[in-house]
């Protein structure tokens, strides 16, 4: 049996810690992951609009083996400069990559983006765009615990028609192995399975999670053409970025194919997803706290599918634990209840 963890959070992972800081005013904000040692990681990226930075550097065959934080942010193509911030905080601390002898260390901190810009918020930053200083503040307050929906980089983000947000779930195997997930909601596709108020995630829905709501019947009379509660497709408006982590000692090859299949979570709780107009990407990485079997590659299996499942958990409860912004009306106003 898998179980969820202590928090259900992607922190169950022993290793990490997730800060988040807002700019309420202008709806946007940041939510970063920092390991505590430098970790491997790989990353997929499936959607057709995407906004990343130093991606590149996780494939398996460039040079750096690990990696300080990855940065989720909004503020679209702005919001890539919250890692730059997480950076200061890190290279204070003297973490990073050690390039040559007398060279200063060099924080490796990936990244990536969601589309807020268009959610009406004030957006009249000038020349000095938040996201910096976002990025530091949220660095600053990491720990094991942080709040899901209207929080971090979720705050100004849509799902479908309805409130997106932030959201976590993890995973805890018989024999010991923790996957975590954690997911920024900001979806052209809907979360809600057509003429219900049902999740298309709740088969994998854990202790009541994200409202413990059921599909009535079989679903012969659902729609399978476009959702009709999906928001309206535009260009680099839409995307959910996310993050699965694990303490199984995985190589960054393995970690390529976790992420892969972790990416399948999101077609788990979305539809339709890896949209022309999405950004859709996962990061992938280890702590390396737990030795794997002799089977690699069944375990990789294993492990990629609990952590597709965990996805689709984590993209439920960021819908589900968010609160009316504006016009953007939640979940749990639009089915009361829920």
């Amino acid at each position: 049996m898998v179980r969820p963890g202590k928090r259900n959070l992607i922190t169950d992972v022993e290793g990490l810690k997730i800060g988040q800081a807002e700019d309420i005013a202008a709806r946007t904000g940041v939510t970063v992951l920092i390991a505590d040692q430098p970790s491997p990681a790989a990353a997929d990226v499936r959607g057709g609009a995407p906004g990343t930075r130093d991606i590149e550097g996780l494939d398996p065959v460039t040079l750096v083996e690990g990696i300080d934080a990855i940065a989720l942010s909004g503020g679209s193509a702005f919001g890539l400069d919250a890692a730059s911030g997480v950076q200061t905080v890190l290279a204070a601390q003297g973490r990073g990559f050690r390039i040559a002898p007398g060279a200063p260390p060099v924080p490796i901190v990936p990244g990536a983006i969601v589309f807020d810009l268009a959610n009406g918020g004030d957006k009249g930053w000038g020349e000095t765009p938040p996201y910096r200083a976002l990025g530091k503040k949220a660095a600053e307050a990491a720990g094991l615990d942080f709040a899901l929906g209207n929080h971090g980089a979720g705050l100004g983000a849509l799902a479908g028609v309805y409130k997106g947000g932030t959201g976590s779930a993890s995973a805890v195997t018989e024999d010991g192995f923790t996957v975590g997930a954690l997911a920024i909601v900001n979806a052209v596709g809907s979360p809600i399975i057509p003429g219900s108020d049902v999740f298309w995630a709740f088969p994998f829905e854990q202790h009541g999670e994200f409202g413990a709501r059921r599909l009535k019947g079989d679903f012969s009379g659902i729609d399978l053409d476009l959702p009709p509660d999906m928001k309206g497709a535009r260009p680099l408006a839409n995307t959910t970025i996310a993050i699965v982590a694990t303490d199984a000692a995985l190589t960054r090859v393995e970690l390529k194919r976790l992420a892969i299949m972790a990416a399948d979570g999101f077609a788990r709780a979305l539809r339709p997803v890896h949209a022309p107009f999405d950004g859709d990407t996962v990061f992938a990485l280890s702590t390396q706290k737990r030795a794997i079997g002799e089977m690699r590659p069944r375990d990789v299996m294993r492990l990629g599918m609990i952590a597709g499942d965990c996805l689709a958990r984590a993209i439920a409860r960021g819908v589900h634990e968010a609160e009316t912004l504006g016009l953007w009306k939640s979940y749990r106003d639009t089915f009361p209840g829920g």
